[in-house]
């Protein structure tokens, strides 16, 4: 029997490399989607901004209101609130409108409110209620957290719109927030999760922070397989890198108004 060459022989005894995962659309999984913002979309809202984060746009409106709520009257106090909803088509399938206000919208309408009351002085902007209208127009996941990404924005501008009518009292802002999502996708802790990891996520997270980084607020799920601490550690440190980097980006782009804090 002929013997096979010594190249051949060679490679046929080599072991095979293990496959090296990746995900889906290439990204690394440290890497955010592409971040962008547009601020002043909106003619009449005094803040406004369109944000994308990936393929998912959500446009975020304030509007400024010389009222508040009764609970609140006469303590010289403000209140920031949020109102969250979804077009019919920001999905592969028409969501009828009439289910806008069920259970999930309320949900991420408080989550809203709550991360973005915590980075804000209520004394500062008397008596008037602040309410940001979050409209997601095209979903591919993380709706929520680019909804807190953009009011931040569309907030500091009504802000800018009540210094310039002299209705400030004091710098309103103590800090900045920002928000991402992360998720073990086959076992791999992964940033910036796009529909189609998020729908077969083993592990989903939102991590809302402030730009010195303290957390606001963590939602953790087991959706297909429980997590331990050291995947929840993980999780959570990418989430800062990805929050880190969406911190950044809004200051650089709202530099220099003197209403954020250093």
């Amino acid at each position: 029997m002929t013997r096979k060459p010594a190249p051949i022989r060679a490679h046929e005894s080599k072991t095979p490399d293990a496959e090296v995962w990746k995900r889906h659309d290439g990204r690394e999984q440290n890497r955010l989607r592409p971040f962008k913002v547009e601020r002043g979309v909106s003619t009449y809202a005094e803040g406004s901004a369109l944000i994308s984060m990936g393929r998912t746009k959500v446009l975020c409106t304030a509007s400024v209101e010389d009222r508040v709520p009764g609970w609140l009257r006469g303590q010289g106090k403000g209140w920031v609130t949020a109102e969250y909803a979804m077009l019919p088509r920001a999905t592969g399938d028409r969501t009828p409108r009439s289910s806008q206000t069920g259970g999930r919208s309320q949900e991420i309408q408080r989550l809203i409110g709550r991360s973005l009351r915590a980075i804000v002085d209520m004394k500062a902007f008397g008596e008037r209620l602040i309410t940001l209208d979050c409209d997601v127009l095209e979903a591919d996941a993380g709706t929520r957290t680019a909804a807190i990404n953009g009011s931040m924005i569309a907030l500091h501008d009504a802000f800018v719109w009540l210094s310039n009518q002299n209705q400030l009292a004091a710098p309103p802002f103590t800090d900045s927030v920002a928000a991402v999502s992360v998720g073990m996708i086959d076992g791999h802790a992964c940033l910036d999760l796009d529909y189609i990891e998020d729908s077969s996520a083993e592990v989903d997270m939102n991590v809302v922070m402030t730009g010195k980084g303290e957390f606001i607020e963590l939602q953790g799920t087991g959706e297909k397989k429980t997590f331990n601490d050291a995947q929840m550690r993980e999780l959570i440190r990418l989430a800062k890198r990805g929050i880190s980097r969406i911190s950044a980006h809004q200051r650089r782009l709202l530099g220099g108004s003197g209403l954020l804090p250093e």
